[in-house]
């Protein structure tokens, strides 16, 4: 139904297809997994973990494009590869920041926060599945990543804690900023999708005796990217949707239950808020002002870091894939 969902997807389908090289790089030839690809202070980094990482780079990319992980999609991203070890370097680099600042993991968050993964899954079997699928080979390389996000956020947080800006500086960035923002005019939505007019009075009627709309949206709603939510559009801006649910979304009263018919079929809908456009005054835009400054701030302060940090990288290592090596064949350390 939702104009905006198809629009999102041409565009992530086109944006795949602009990142991602036409033609899959050639192999090359085996590749000792020891190679050092990296150093970041005392520490090296692998060839070998360097592929683990780069796996989980690519599926990251992939499946904020509703695509799974696959071998496939690998070799299409190949031109980006010192990219990612560029990425990967600084994330070790912030780590080691981090540790340096005092901080360490906090093993009952990391646990916490797998826990909470693990309970949108059904078994085992479906986690794991879900992992691989985002280019985990396992359990273990989802602890570490998760591992070293809650302490690098933990200390950038701490870093941004430490920036404060006065009332001058704020505005001045607003007068400079103001086209960051212009609001748009949204209206916020929930339906449930039927068939046909019979449907939609049996849905009216449902909610006439009491039952919650979320509820029967999970049970009958044939809009697949709202049911799961209870029936909840979420907030979208007027020219989004086709044009009856559009009229009926930003002219129609709110809080009230409203029935439209459009090519997807029959709405039963309900507009709780609407926000008109314009430019934010600045009470409203402060907040996020602050969190842009301490941001801004908080980059160029780990960048000043980073720099203290020796670092040093062999990007015609990892310049092409590595060819899996021969899993008999003992691997000897080899530094480029």
């Amino acid at each position: 139904m939702h104009r905006m969902l198809l629009t999102l997807a041409l565009a992530a389908t086109t944006a795949l297809a602009q990142t991602a090289p036409q033609t899959p790089a050639a192999p090359t030839a085996p590749a000792d997994p020891n190679t050092v690809v990296a150093r970041v202070g005392d520490e090296t980094i692998t060839l070998g973990e360097y592929e683990r990482q780069y796996r989980i780079y690519v599926g990251r990319i992939v499946n904020q494009q509703g695509v799974p992980f696959s071998e496939d999609v690998l070799s299409f991203f190949a031109q980006y590869r010192t990219d990612i070890l560029n990425q990967l370097v600084r994330s070790r680099g912030l780590v080691q920041l981090a540790n340096a600042a005092g901080l360490q993991s906090d093993a009952t968050k990391v646990d916490a926060t797998i826990a909470e993964n693990k309970q949108e899954f059904g078994s085992d079997e479906e986690f794991t599945d879900a992992l691989q699928q985002s280019g985990y080979p396992d359990e273990a390389a989802f602890r570490q990543a998760v591992t070293e996000g809650l302490l690098t956020g933990a200390f950038v947080d701490s870093l941004r804690e430490r920036f404060k800006f006065g009332p001058a500086v704020l505005r001045a960035y607003y007068v400079t900023h103001k086209a960051d923002y212009t609001k748009t005019a949204q209206a916020c939505v929930k339906h449930i999708l039927v068939a046909d007019e019979a449907a939609a009075k049996t849905v009216r009627d449902r909610l006439a005796g009491g039952e919650e709309f979320a509820k029967i949206a999970s049970e009958v709603s044939q809009d697949p990217g709202s049911k799961d939510e209870g029936g909840d559009l979420g907030c979208f801006e007027q020219g989004q949707t086709v044009p009856e649910f559009d009229q009926a979304a930003f002219t129609g009263p709110l809080n009230t239950l409203q029935q439209v018919t459009t090519q997807f079929g029959v709405h039963v809908l309900q507009v709780s808020q609407r926000t008109s456009g314009g430019v934010a005054s600045f009470e409203e835009a402060e907040p996020d002002i602050r969190n842009t400054l301490a941001n801004l701030a908080a980059e160029k302060y780990l960048d000043a870091k980073l720099k203290g940090v020796k670092i040093e990288t062999f990007a015609d290592v990892v310049a092409a894939p590595a060819a899996p090596t021969d899993p008999a064949a003992p691997a000897q350390p080899k530094q480029p």
